[in-house]
């Protein structure tokens, strides 16, 4: 009777000295596993960081289209570029922008130009000391793609038979900013405003000729 009874005793100890050994093994690889998702998430969080403060660029307002002189502006003149902030450039900040809408221009801006604090306020266009004058340009007279802000020298060149200048006679040259360019009539010829100082403006309105317009390069 005896025996009978201590074989299954034994079988049920040695189930149970069993069965904390693998329940041991799992509680030890959970908190492994937990330490490693939140190393990833940490080093995601200070990557983020790290890269939010070393990018040094600022959001900042430019102007979508260009716009003329005693244009009041709105959201659709406006968009948004990244820039490196330079001291020298008196640039609007993208949080300015609700202060900015209905405000107007001083000046005609082209399109893609920073806006600055000192492009707003009522119009004061032309500058002091400078004119605008509009010359039509025959087809050939301009290179193509001219647009406003473009700075130009304009050559008004004496008419060679008729009852124009002598063929002797020298050209008018002046230097000017584009302002806008009219789209080509019937016979190609297209209307464009010039900017130039009030004497020049005064030497191409009365010279004879034919105009011409050659485009700059900076510096």
């Amino acid at each position: 009777m005896t025996s009978l009874q201590t074989g299954p005793a034994r079988q049920s100890d040695a189930a149970r000295r069993d069965a904390p050994t693998v329940s041991v093994r799992r509680r030890r690889s959970t908190p492994h596993i937990v330490l490693g998702a939140l190393l990833v998430l940490a080093c995601a969080v200070a990557f983020a960081i790290t890269a939010l403060r070393v990018d040094p660029r600022t959001a900042v307002l430019t102007l979508a289209r260009a716009v003329p002189a005693g244009h009041t502006l709105s959201a659709a003149d406006l968009t948004v570029v990244r820039i490196v902030p330079d001291a020298a450039l008196a640039v609007v900040a993208e949080t300015q922008q609700s202060s900015v809408i209905g405000r107007t221009l001083r000046l005609p801006v082209a399109a893609n130009t920073l806006l600055s604090e000192s492009m707003l306020g009522p119009a004061a266009w032309p500058p002091s000391g400078q004119s605008l004058v509009a010359v039509s340009v025959k087809p050939g007279r301009a290179p193509d793609g001219l647009a406003a802000g473009a700075r130009v020298l304009v050559l008004v060149v004496p008419t060679q038979s008729g009852t124009g200048s002598s063929p002797g006679a020298n050209p008018v040259q002046v230097s000017a900013t584009v302002v806008s360019v009219t789209a080509a009539d019937g016979t190609g010829a297209s209307v464009v405003s010039l900017l130039m100082t009030s004497p020049d403006a005064v030497r191409v309105a009365g010279a004879p000729g034919e105009v011409a317009l050659i485009v700059q390069g900076e510096g």
